[in-house]
């Protein structure tokens, strides 16, 4: 195993339970066998195929969106900054990733109330530069103290668009240089921010970023996609990454594909 590792958790208790983000009905329920397909494949390919270690989480009765463990906080090195969800109905979770990390002997950092951090869907490291997402499910006084404890600048980037209520749903860098982004997703100003600092800022078209073209797991120069992303595709393929597309759609039910079903660690 090599590059990057990931924490995930099993989608044995995911369903739509409750509404809290565009995405999510109440009127649209999960066909189960189907998320567990989906998710077993995307387990098998990045263990598998792209050969990357892969940590499991216990899933736990009544909380169906623990499998999306990006949102539990964020690590670097061996420093986890736990997340302070902003809807009652994901607070439990937080306690579960604490202690998963605490038994693995991580340092725990904690963001004060009343902010909310709803970590790795807010906040991504781009080589040693932090982008940071607040409006919509994080605040940006939790990102001030999420930079002192990680000793890292960062560029806080205002949400517009509540379909893309998570950073990690209209950005995704890649390297040192690239990153996909949906600009419409940004108030003005990060717009700016982010085309300013981006090297090589990769456009996806409105279509692709409503199939979560920008949920992108990267690990080295490999690239998992939800399929129908065709654009998007091409242009990680002419920068010379390998692109996998696999189908996310249990998952987009609930506003999330790949790279909310990780957190890396």
């Amino acid at each position: 195993m090599s590059g990057p590792a990931f924490l995930m958790c099993p989608p044995d208790y995911y369903e739509i339970a409750y509404e809290i983000n565009p995405w999510m009905s109440l009127r649209r329920s999960v066909d189960k066998a189907k998320a567990a397909s989906q998710w077993n494949h995307f387990y098998e390919l990045l263990t598998k195929q792209i050969k990357v270690k892969v940590e499991l989480l216990n899933s736990v009765p009544g909380l169906p969106d623990l499998v999306f463990t990006a949102n539990g906080g964020l690590v670097r090195k061996r420093i986890f900054v736990r997340s302070n969800f902003r809807h009652k109905e994901r607070k439990a979770e937080a306690g579960y990733f604490e202690k998963w990390f605490k038994k693995k002997g991580y340092l725990i950092k904690t963001i004060a109330q009343p902010f909310c951090f709803e970590g790795e869907g807010d906040a991504l490291f781009m080589g040693q530069e932090l982008y940071t997402g607040f409006h919509f499910r994080s605040d940006v006084e939790a990102h001030d103290a999420l930079s002192g404890y990680l000793r890292a600048s960062y560029f806080a980037l205002e949400l517009a668009d509540k379909r893309f209520y998570h950073l990690d749903t209209c950005f995704a860098p890649l390297d040192e240089k690239t990153a996909l982004v949906y600009l419409p997703a940004f108030e003005a100003y990060a717009q700016l921010v982010l085309l300013e600092n981006i090297p090589d800022p990769v456009r996806v078209p409105e279509k692709e970023a409503l199939c979560f073209a920008c949920n992108v797991v990267v690990a080295g120069r490999n690239v998992v996609i939800p399929s129908g992303c065709p654009e998007t595709t091409r242009e990680l393929e002419n920068r010379g990454f390998h692109v996998y597309a696999l189908d996310f759609s249990e998952f987009i039910k609930a506003g999330g594909a790949g790279k909310c079903l990780v957190l890396k660690i």
